[in-house]
C-alpha cells in the first residue's frame, strides 16, 4: 500500500493509519480530511491499546444544556396542584403520567427531577427592570446572575456553566463547544425594557461580557463538525457540487478499513450512513425551501424545516455524531423563543405559544399549556434513544453525557420566577444516580442545584455560582 497523494490535509490521518498498521494504536481523535471536509472516528477497538479492556481511552463526560422558554403550566398554583410538571411523589418511586414529563418514563433510570427552585436573579432588583422579564431571562438560565440592564455595548451577565465546563473540559477537541437554537436569534441593538437582544438571543456566555451566537441553520451546523479543515472556498466548492462530503474522503475511509477489523468496519459503516442520512436530510430540506412552495417560516435559512419536530430532530442528531467522534463534548441548545407566536399543532392546541402561556389562571387554559410542555418534551427520547444505541467502549453514550433541561420562568402567566422546571437526564459517566425526584424547600436557587451539577461533571473547586448559598444535591 502506498501513501495516496491526492490530499496533503490528510497526512495526519494516513500517519495514524501506519501507525496503527505498526502495532500501534489509532488515535481517538483520528481525522479523515478531503476538500473541505474533515470527519472525525467514533470510537473503535482499534482505539484501545493491546490488552486492556474496550473502554473510551479518558472516559469524557459530555454535556447538553437545553433551556425550554417562558415556563410550565405545572409552575402554577392550579396546574401544581395537578402535578402538570412534578409528579406528586418525591423519592424514587414517582408517577409520571400527569405530567409533561410521561414521555420520559422509558428512561426514568436516568432522569433526576428538580422541583420547586427559584430563578431570583431572573427578577427586576430596580423599578426600571420591571416588565423585562422576557429580556433577562435567557441570559440567566445557565449563568444564574443578573444580566446589567443596558442597550449599548456595556452588557454583563455571567459566564454560562456550559462555558465552564468546556473550559475545562472542551479544549482538547476540535470544537470546545458548539451553541444552537430553534427560532431567530439574529436581532440586534435594544429590544425592550431597556434590555440588549443579546440577552435573549443567546444562552451561553465565554464570559461575563461575552456572549455566545447560536447556530439555527442544521447546514451550518453540520458544515461545522464536517467542514473543517478546508479554506472557506473549498467548503463552499463543496457544497456547490452537491456531493456528499463522504465523497471527499472515500479513498481514506478504504484505506482505513482495510486494516480495520470486522467488528470496527461494521461500526464505521453504521456511523458513515448516519452522516450520509443526515447530509440527505438537509438537502431534502434546502431543495424543498428553494423550490418556490410558500413556507410557513418564509424568514428562515433554507436548511431551517418548517417543522419544528424536524427542525429539532436535525439538531438532536448533529449532536449525537458530535459527541460519537469526540468532534465537541458540550452544546447549549435554546429551543425557542419566550415571545414566539408559532403553533404547534402536534400537540393538539391550535393557540399560539406565548398567547396560551398568558392563560388567565384558567384551568383550561392552564391544560393548553401543559400539553404544548408535554410536546415539547416529547422531544427528547428522540436523542435519549440515539445516545443509547451508540456504544463508546464498554457503556452507552448516554451512560457519558448530563443533559440539562429546564426552564429560568416559572408561571409565565405573571411572569415569575419561582417554582421554575428542571431535570437533569443521561448518567455522566455513573455520577449521576438518576430515577429521582428532589423536592426543594421554598426559596431554594436554581443556583444551588446548578452548582452540585458542577461538582458532578468534575468542576470540584468551583464553590459558588450566581446566587447559590449552599449545594442541592442532586
Amino acid at each position: 500500500m502506498t501513501a495516496p497523494t491526492t490530499n496533503p490535509s490528510a497526512t495526519s490521518a494516513w500517519r495514524s493509519t501506519i501507525d496503527f498498521i505498526s502495532g500501534k494504536q489509532l488515535p481517538r481523535r483520528t481525522f479523515l480530511k478531503g476538500m473541505g471536509a474533515s470527519v472525525g472516528l467514533p470510537f473503535l477497538d482499534a482505539m484501545v491499546p493491546v490488552g486492556r479492556l474496550a473502554r473510551a481511552a479518558e472516559d469524557p463526560t459530555r454535556l447538553v444544556c437545553i433551556e425550554m422558554v417562558h415556563g410550565a403550566a405545572g409552575a402554577s398554583e392550579w396546574g401544581a396542584s395537578q402535578n402538570f410538571w412534578s409528579p406528586a411523589e418525591a423519592g424514587k418511586n414517582f408517577d409520571l403520567s400527569p405530567s409533561a414529563l410521561r414521555s420520559l418514563d422509558p428512561y426514568r433510570k436516568y432522569l433526576t427531577i428538580v422541583s420547586d427552585t427559584d430563578v431570583r436573579m431572573a427578577e427586576a432588583f430596580e423599578p426600571d427592570e420591571v416588565g423585562g422579564d422576557h429580556f433577562r431571562s435567557s441570559a440567566v438560565f445557565l449563568t444564574q446572575s443578573h444580566p446589567h440592564q443596558t442597550e449599548g455595548s456595556d452588557i454583563r451577565v455571567g459566564q454560562s456553566i456550559d462555558q465552564m465546563f468546556a473550559e475545562r473540559f472542551g479544549q482538547d477537541t476540535p470544537i470546545p463547544s458548539m451553541q444552537l437554537c430553534i427560532e431567530n436569534v439574529d436581532q440586534a441593538g435594544g429590544c425592550a425594557y431597556g434590555y440588549a437582544c443579546v440577552y435573549t438571543d443567546t444562552i451561553s456566555w465565554a464570559d461575563e461580557t461575552t456572549p455566545l451566537p447560536m447556530v439555527r441553520d442544521p447546514r451550518v451546523a453540520f458544515d461545522q463538525l464536517f467542514g473543517a479543515g478546508g479554506s472557506a472556498a473549498e467548503r463552499e466548492a463543496r457544497r456547490r457540487s452537491n456531493r456528499s462530503v463522504l465523497d471527499f474522503i472515500s479513498g481514506r475511509v478504504a484505506d482505513l478499513n482495510r486494516v480495520l477489523g470486522p467488528t470496527d468496519r461494521q461500526r464505521m459503516e453504521r456511523y458513515l450512513e448516519n452522516i450520509r442520512e443526515i447530509e440527505r436530510r438537509i438537502q431534502a430540506v434546502e431543495s424543498h425551501n428553494m423550490s418556490g412552495e410558500v413556507r410557513e417560516l418564509p424568514e428562515a435559512p433554507a436548511g431551517v424545516p418548517d417543522s419544528f419536530r424536524e427542525h429539532v430532530e436535525l439538531m438532536f442528531d448533529l449532536q449525537a455524531l458530535a459527541f460519537a467522534s469526540d468532534t465537541t463534548r458540550v452544546f447549549s441548545f435554546k429551543m425557542g423563543r419566550d415571545s414566539s407566536a408559532r403553533v404547534f399543532p402536534e400537540s393538539g392546541v391550535d393557540r399560539p405559544f406565548h398567547p396560551c402561556s398568558h392563560h388567565g389562571e384558567n384551568p383550561d387554559n392552564i391544560t393548553d399549556f401543559a400539553a404544548i410542555n408535554s410536546y415539547h418534551v416529547s422531544m427528547l427520547p428522540y436523542l435519549l434513544d440515539k445516545l443509547a444505541n451508540m456504544q463508546e467502549g464498554d457503556a452507552s453514550l448516554l451512560d457519558r453525557t448530563a443533559i440539562v433541561y429546564g426552564s429560568p420562568m416559572g408561571n409565565p402567566n405573571v411572569h415569575n420566577h419561582k417554582r421554575c422546571p428542571l431535570i437533569v437526564l443521561g448518567g455522566a459517566n455513573g455520577a449521576l444516580e438518576g430515577e429521582t425526584h428532589i423536592r426543594a424547600q421554598p426559596g431554594t436557587p436554581m443556583a444551588n442545584a446548578m452548582l452540585d451539577l458542577m461538582h458532578t461533571l468534575g468542576l470540584n473547586d468551583v464553590e459558588s455560582f450566581g446566587d447559590s448559598n449552599r449545594v442541592l444535591t442532586l
